[in-house]
């Protein structure tokens, strides 16, 4: 990545076309089976930890895996997800009952608030200027969850038919990667698994968000019609939404299914100009399902 003062996002501005097709791809619990690992076993034993949850930490696992895997926020920016599992957690009566304060997190809600690359850079620079406290405990945080991440996440391939998509998109489309993980992480797992070919370029949470992807490296450069989103979360769809474009789930919990049919019938329906419409209604209202809004506590 980029290691001076220009915008880690003006690759994305400057990207060509090269096919007639553009196809983003989500790669957390989209291309790799590897959400319930890093969430279950990385982001969440560090999230109790640092910001001192261990007396509702059954509790604490709970608001987590619900706001990053079992709910409409599945797959958001790891410090969206901080505040929103923190505000969670202190709602509900066990915590109050056992007397534990949960941090209200208000100078990280400020930079999130004025921040769209939600990225390890750009916190270190404003935890640095401003010495905010709890910038700081998200720094150290996200340190750590890379590290854990780092040594745990290992031989996690890409879903069955995932691969075969993929290289089926070649020559036909330029492939991207459109990804809230940090860079550093998603060009390993990329790599360690021989994908890392088949896409032009690998945008992590450093670039922005995901709309913010879309929009720079896509948006306007190709025909209407011709370019499509690849995800498991609502995020996705709403990036692609936000930029007028396609888009195709990948359905939590059925991601093998979903591959199935996306190598099988959607990415020709892509191809030969017959996606939108009614087939793409139909798999969006489908995916909508499959994720609440609420918590079963709330509920």
């Amino acid at each position: 990545m980029n290691n001076d003062n220009r915008d880690p996002a003006q690759i994305l501005k400057d990207l060509k076309p090269t096919e007639a097709f553009f196809i983003g791809v989500d790669s957390d619990g989209c291309v790799f089976d590897s959400m319930e690992i890093k969430q279950k076993e990385c982001f969440c034993p560090n999230f109790i930890k640092h910001y001192g949850l261990q007396a509702v930490s059954k509790y604490a696992r709970e608001a987590w895996e619900f706001v990053n895997l079992y709910s409409k926020t599945r797959g958001c920016n790891r410090y969206p997800a901080v505040t929103r599992a923190l505000d969670l957690l202190r709602e509900r009566p066990e915590t109050a009952a056992r007397g534990v304060s949960v941090p209200e997190m208000a100078g990280l809600k400020d930079w999130i608030r004025r921040e769209t690359k939600l990225g390890l850079p750009a916190l270190k620079a404003e935890s640095e200027r401003t010495g905010d406290a709890d910038l700081s405990a998200a720094y150290l945080w996200s340190v750590e969850v890379d590290e854990t991440v780092e040594k745990i996440v290992r031989d996690v391939p890409p879903f069955p038919l995932a691969r075969e998509s993929l290289e089926a998109m070649r020559g036909e489309a330029d492939v991207m990667v459109v990804s809230q993980t940090p860079f550093e992480t998603l060009r390993r797992e990329w790599e360690e698994h021989g994908v890392d070919g088949y896409v032009r370029l690998i945008a992590g949470q450093e670039m922005g968000t995901k709309a913010e992807h879309l929009a720079y490296a896509a948006k306007g450069k190709y025909q209407a019609g011709r370019i499509l989103m690849v995800g498991d979360a609502p995020g996705d769809l709403e990036a692609a939404k936000k930029n007028g474009v396609l888009f195709y789930p990948v359905n939590p919990g059925h991601e093998e299914a979903s591959w199935k049919r996306f190598r099988e019938e959607a990415l020709g329906k892509f191809f030969a100009g017959s996606y939108a419409g009614s087939y793409e209604n139909a798999l969006i209202q489908e995916f909508d399902g499959y994720l609440p809004e609420l918590p079963p506590w709330r509920a």
